[in-house]
This record gives C-alpha cells, sequence and structure tokens, in this order.
C-alpha cells in the first residue's frame, strides 16, 4: 500500500526549504509590507547591512538600512532614488546599480539592487541586492584591456583611411571606376571601424572614472532646439519630416514656449541628443518623421524623440541598452552600427542623475524618453551668478602676477652724469675739515658711463658719512659744464686717479697699496 503525503505536511515542508535557502543564498533578501515597514530579512542583507541581527530590523523602515548613493559617490535625492521610486509606485526595478552605505562602519558596498512588488492583498515588496565588488573589479581590467586596444588600433584605421582618400582623390590618383567602388567600399568599412574604436574609447573613459560630467545651469528648451537644428538638412536630405517643439501656452493671446531649467552636462547632453537622432535618422525609411520634444515634468526634464521608423520588438526592447547589443533581424542587418550608441545615451544620463527608456513596437516606431533632475528659476539664476563672477574674477586676473617680495627695478643713471653710482651727497658739515696747504686740487678725470645695476648685482651702499675728514669718501670732481645743485665741497687730499668704471660695478673694496684707506665700505 502507498501512503499519501499529509498536505499540511507537505507545506510545511517547503517553507522550511524555502527558508533554508533564503539563509544560505548569498544575496540579500529583504521582504516589506505595502508601507515598506520590514517583515524578513535573511543573513546576507544582516551581515552587508550591518543592522546587527534579524530581529533588530524586522519592524523597521527598509529606508533605514538600505541608505543609497550613485556609483560616483553623489548622494541620491528621493527624487532621483530608485529604490524610493519603485517601493513608493509599486513598480518593477530591475538591476540597479548603486553604492549601499553600510550603518555601523560606513562602508561603500558597490551592489546591483531588484525590487519585486508581489500581487495580492498584501501587496509586499521583495527587494534583492547582490554585492558586485568582484565583478566590478573585472569589468575594470576589461575597461583597461578595451581603452588600450582601442587606442592602440586607431592610429593603423586613420593611416588606412587617409592612405584611401587619397587614393579616390583625383588630383592625386587615377584609377577606373571599378577600383574606385572597390576603394569607396574600404573606406566606408574603414570609418566604421573608426567609429567602433571612437566609441570604445569614450565608454571606456567614463567607465574607469577618467571623464567626470562637469555641471552647469542650462535652459534645456534652447539647449536641445540648438542641438537639433544640426539635423534638420541631414533630414531633408534623407526626405524626412523633422520637427522640434516643447509645450507651449497662450498668453495674451500669443504663444509661448515653456522654460524648463537644468542641472546638467552641456557635451554629455549633446552626446545624448546625438545618438538618438542618428538612431531616428538611420531607422526610419524616406517620407517618415522625427520629432523632438522638451517639456517639464514636476522636479524632472523630460526630453522625447520619437520617429515613425521601423520599431523595436518586445524581445529586444529590455537589451537595447546594453553594451554591444543589435537587435538582429532582417531590417536592422543592412543599417551599419557598433552596438554601443545607446549604451552611452544610459551612460551619460545616469551620470547625471537621470533615467532613459524606450517605447516601441515592431513597425510601429519609436519613442526614447530621457528624463533628467530640473531646477527653479530662482536656483538657475543664483547659479549663473555664481558662475558670472568666477568669469569676471578670471578677466581681471592679472596674466602673470608680481611677487610682492619682488626686488625693485634699479633707476638707471644718465649717461652725461658721468659719475660712480652712490647715494645723494648729504649736506655739508658746519666745521669743513681741514684741508692741507700743500694739496692742489686735481683736474678732472674722464669718467665712462655707467651701465645701469640688475637687480641681482647691486652695489654695496655707503653707510651714512661721519663728521670727522679721515670718514668722508672722496669723490671725483664734477665737470665745470655740470650744473651744481649743492655747494661744492672743499677740495681733498689728492688721490690717485681712480680706475674705469668695470661694465658691471662691483663692491668697492678696500685697497693697501693707495691713500684711500679712509674709505669706510
Amino acid at each position: 500500500m502507498f501512503k499519501r503525503n499529509n498536505p499540511k505536511n507537505s507545506a510545511v515542508s517547503q517553507a522550511g526549504l524555502a527558508e533554508l535557502a533564503l539563509k544560505n543564498i548569498h544575496d540579500g533578501v529583504i521582504i516589506t509590507d505595502k508601507s515598506g515597514v520590514i517583515q524578513f530579512i535573511n543573513p546576507a542583507a544582516v551581515t552587508m547591512t550591518e543592522c546587527g541581527s534579524a530581529d533588530k530590523a524586522t519592524g523597521l523602515d527598509y529606508g533605514l538600512l538600505l541608505k543609497l548613493e550613485t556609483k560616483e559617490g553623489r548622494e541620491l535625492s528621493e527624487a532621483e532614488n530608485p529604490l524610493i521610486q519603485a517601493m513608493s509606485t509599486g513598480q518593477t526595478l530591475e538591476n540597479c546599480q548603486v553604492c549601499l552605505i553600510a550603518t555601523q562602519s560606513d562602508k561603500r558596498i558597490p551592489i546591483c539592487i531588484s525590487v519585486l512588488p508581489v500581487d495580492g492583498l498584501s501587496q509586499n515588496r521583495i527587494i534583492t541586492f547582490r554585492d558586485i565588488t568582484k565583478e566590478l573589479a573585472e569589468e575594470g581590467e576589461q575597461t583597461e584591456f578595451i581603452s588600450t586596444a582601442s587606442h592602440e588600433m586607431r592610429t593603423p584605421v586613420a593611416t588606412i583611411d587617409g592612405y584611401l582618400s587619397l587614393a579616390l582623390n583625383p588630383q592625386t590618383a587615377a584609377i577606373d571606376e571599378r577600383a574606385r567602388g572597390y576603394l569607396t567600399a574600404a573606406q566606408k568599412a574603414s570609418k566604421h571601424l573608426g567609429k567602433l574604436f571612437q566609441d570604445l574609447l569614450d565608454v571606456t573613459k567614463l567607465d574607469d572614472g577618467k571623464i567626470k560630467p562637469h555641471f552647469e545651469p542650462a535652459e534645456m528648451v534652447s539647449l536641445v532646439k540648438d542641438i537639433s537644428d544640426d539635423y534638420i538638412e541631414r533630414a531633408r536630405e534623407s526626405k524626412l519630416n523633422f520637427a522640434f517643439g516643447s509645450n507651449s501656452s497662450v498668453a495674451g493671446g500669443r504663444q509661448m514656449d515653456q522654460v524648463v531649467y537644468g542641472f546638467v552636462d552641456t557635451n554629455f547632453m549633446r552626446e545624448i541628443m546625438d545618438n538618438l537622432i542618428e538612431n531616428a535618422l538611420k531607422y526610419t525609411p524616406s517620407g517618415g518623421s522625427i520629432y523632438v520634444n522638451v517639456r517639464g515634468d514636476g522636479d524632472r526634464v523630460l526630453i522625447n524623440v520619437t520617429d515613425t521608423g521601423i520599431g523595436i520588438s518586445s524581445d529586444d526592447l529590455g537589451h537595447i541598452f546594453q553594451k554591444f547589443y543589435r537587435a538582429d533581424n532582417s531590417d536592422t542587418r543592412t543599417i551599419g552600427g557598433t552596438g554601443l550608441g545607446l549604451y552611452l545615451v544610459k551612460q551619460r544620463v545616469e551620470a547625471m542623475g537621470g533615467r532613459v527608456w524606450a517605447e516601441s513596437a515592431f513597425g510601429e516606431g519609436s519613442t526614447f524618453y530621457v528624463s533628467l533632475p530640473r531646477i527653479t528659476s530662482d536656483e538657475y539664476e543664483k547659479r549663473m551668478i555664481v558662475i558670472r563672477n568666477q568669469q569676471m574674477q578670471a578677466q581681471m586676473a592679472p596674466a602673470n602676477p608680481i611677487p610682492s617680495s619682488a626686488p625693485a627695478m634699479p633707476n638707471v643713471v644718465p649717461a652725461q652724469a658721468a659719475a660712480p653710482v652712490s647715494q645723494p651727497t648729504p649736506a655739508t658739515p658746519a666745521t669743513p675739515p681741514v684741508q692741507s696747504a700743500s694739496t692742489a686740487p686735481v683736474a678732472p678725470q674722464p669718467q665712462a658711463p655707467v651701465r645701469p645695476v640688475a637687480p641681482s648685482q647691486s652695489i654695496q651702499q655707503t653707510p651714512p658719512l661721519q663728521t670727522s675728514a679721515q670718514s668722508r669718501p672722496v669723490l671725483p670732481a664734477q665737470p665745470a659744464s655740470a650744473p651744481q645743485s649743492q655747494p661744492p665741497s672743499p677740495p681733498s687730499p689728492t688721490p690717485p686717479a681712480p680706475p674705469a668704471v668695470p661694465p658691471m660695478p662691483q663692491p668697492i673694496q678696500p685697497q693697501t697699496n693707495n691713500n684711500l684707506n679712509g674709505v669706510q665700505q
């Protein structure tokens, strides 16, 4: 006789097995109710959040344990926190990469987090997350290899493209039409390869942190319109209808466009819009339409690029933002691409705290949405004032400021003065020094012009003169034709003729073989 299992025992064993599995997996699992209160937490989640034990965590709000920030270390506001958005709206969140801040040690752990709402009366939320530190390290090594290889291969590809351009130029080469067709196809392939290497470099630079977003305030409608206007001529050549619009309102009988402000990296915005519009042009056949729109959506800036092209199937829609992914069907095989454009868009948008997604149906066109943080007009004006002040200070700053400790430039002695460089002669003392009766005045000696003294070779200055005759310096007599600004000093004892002034004057040293022994240095 076969013995039938008791359904109650079977249910108990299944619950025990489920609990055993949750306790032994390496991924963190937290189950909350509709309001976000924790009902269950497994040991892996306890370890990563450092909450101490499951008993301490049960009954707490999930936000007290799951404190998140971006991969770049930027704090997430409630509006841009993907976990809060998924928990409050009951939507599914899949494989979002963020950093978890551990409760006790304040350690940053890179994680991949998902949220799955459970249907039913309880409407629970299942939060799962795993540590991706090892995965990021492996991706870093791959990124370094791709970056190095791409950089090295760009040079030979550029050389090939250059020689092909010379071969196709009628002024530098003569070829028949068949050869021209071959070379044109080769040049097209080389340009495609060069674009692939450039996209790889752009992607890896942000992946490994070599590029950081440079945020600045911007009026988003005019910014996106300026970028979109560059594609009007290309759309016309492809026989496509191209239009730009924003939400507008009627005030006083006049149509007024909406003004929306954001805090973004303008270079990133150009890369994002270039890739989205390029895709729309590429996958929309002649006679179709492309529409670009910008509008404010609460505290977000919402941009969309809509086309009437071939569309995206539901199977491909969830993978189009992955690296190197391309939809494989008869319509896309004939259209070139690197499979990195949409990945680059996602990367740039998330670096600015935004989100990107697509809505499409195969054969019915596509719409790509970009949502970015929005700022108020007052905040925009404040940030612009700061930028203008910084620019004004940069313009007013001297190009080569002179240090305050720099030596003063020496005065240039006029050539006609023909006198040694010295301090001005002080006033004559009341009692002149005694002059010997046997001493006769000496005729003036011609002097060489004195060259300006360089700052590094300044002459030692003579200290203040004493009242005694022995301590006065002997100065050469001035020419008779020179104007006298002070009464001439009494004749001094006849000294030997002074030597000619050298090209660069040096400090005077006391001599022992002449009668200048009384001169103090």
